[in-house]
């Protein structure tokens, strides 16, 4: 079809309308072929290509599942309180709160001011990683030749900034990620081991317990020691649910995790919001 004249162009774009590629989002997401819940609660249905990155704003109780099809992605994860993006993902106190450095099914997701700001709370891949953050603009350039976010070889760090921007963020706003999919152990003499990937079909689900802004680059592990830039595409879903409530195993599990649920309630009872 020409497209050297406006009509022309016009008549070429909607054409494309109804056109499916491997990697895009699905709107309406209840159109997802198959949706973990009943379709009408699907609110966000995408898949994320390697090297590339994505963002959505989630309302409290939402559940978000990240589904590695092929077995070489890597999601790395930021997560911001919507409206109040100064709260956000601390993976430092993440691990230290909960006296672990590796993310499972039964984790919390802590911001600096010790609340909630999501839990796992499903996990079939156990490669995770809250260690090694997310790849670099230098770091790619060593490695790949180039690390720019237009080039084959984007780096985390780089996307998320352009994941951020689009969410009035800048930059300085880039905390420390988690990393899903592909993990590391800590070593008896401190060094790390890439552990890899499980491999293909391996999920995280992941329950908001804020209203929150979450942040997602699919790029490989800064530690995967393979010299080609091994990226394949990521699945994302997420539906409405409801957040975690006393007496739920999750919110009982320990002593921390009981604290940093009271401490989230509280705040969000203060503001009419729990």
């Amino acid at each position: 079809m020409a497209t050297a004249t406006t009509y022309g162009a016009r008549a070429h774009a909607r054409a494309q309308e109804g056109a499916h590629a491997e990697a895009m989002p699905v709107v309406p997401a209840r159109e997802w072929p198959a949706p973990p819940c009943e379709a009408g609660r699907l609110v966000w249905a995408e898949t994320v290509a390697g090297g590339n990155y994505t963002h959505r704003v989630l309302a409290r109780g939402t559940e978000l599942r990240l589904t590695d099809p092929r077995g070489d992605a890597c999601a790395h994860l930021l997560l911001y309180v919507a409206e109040r993006p100064w709260e956000r993902l601390n993976v430092a106190d993440t691990v230290k709160v909960q006296w672990n450095a590796y993310p499972r099914e039964g984790r919390l997701l802590l911001s600096d001011q010790g609340r909630v700001l999501a839990s796992v709370v499903a996990d079939t891949s156990g490669r995770h990683d809250a260690l090694c953050g997310t790849s670099t603009l230098v770091r790619n350039t060593e490695r790949y030749g180039d690390g720019t976010p237009q080039s084959v070889s984007p780096a985390g760090r780089e996307l998320f900034k352009l994941a951020a921007a689009k969410n009035g963020l800048e930059p300085r706003d880039l905390a420390p990620s988690l990393s899903f999919f592909q993990g590391v152990e800590v070593r008896d003499d401190g060094d790390l081991d890439f552990t890899g990937s499980a491999g293909p079909g391996g999920s995280v689900t992941l329950r908001a317990e804020q209203d929150v802004t979450v942040l997602i680059t699919n790029v490989p592990h800064p530690a995967d020691p393979r010299p080609d830039y091994v990226s394949t595409p990521l699945e994302v879903l997420a539906w409405r649910a409801a957040p975690t409530a006393p007496g739920d195993p999750l919110w009982e599990a320990t002593p921390e995790g009981r604290r940093a649920f009271l401490n989230t309630t509280e705040f969000l009872a203060a503001r009419g919001l729990a």
